[in-house]
């Protein structure tokens, strides 16, 4: 059994939320795995800035989701907890970054933005910030 932690951000600009679109095709909120001597919220900043170039903001924290999957390589299961904030930034300026897995960046309409995103609980937690943001 593997355990990791990891943060992340609902990114909004105006009326649009921050999406990645993967070299399989799906689409996901920005987020990863905690460093050595890192903070939750500095983890949060830094993969959002990793992952699309953007500079964003913490409002407030949304909560955390909890989940497994199957490590192939490792043929192990992995037990994942994921901390999420809503986050603001001052520009639709994104560019994905290909060293990290992303072949496409950009700001989507809220109302898209739930419907694009693969994950069910990455649809849950956009959900959740836009009743948190009142928008």
């Amino acid at each position: 059994m593997i355990e990791e932690t990891s943060a992340g951000g609902v990114v909004i600009f105006r009326n649009t939320i921050l999406l990645l679109k993967k070299f399989n095709g799906d689409w996901v909120l920005p987020k990863g795995r905690i460093e050595k001597d890192e903070t939750v919220r500095e983890t949060a900043i830094r993969e959002v800035l990793e992952e699309s170039g953007v500079k964003a903001k913490i409002v407030k924290y949304i909560g955390m989701v909890h989940y497994k999957f199957k490590n192939t390589q490792e043929d192990d299961t992995v037990y994942k907890t994921v901390h999420w904030y809503v986050m603001k930034t001052n520009s639709m300026d994104c560019t994905p970054q290909k060293k990290e897995g992303f072949i496409d960046a950009r700001f989507v309409h809220m109302d898209k933005a739930e419907e694009l995103v693969r994950y069910e609980d990455e649809k849950k937690i956009i959900l959740k910030s836009l009743r948190i943001m009142k928008m």
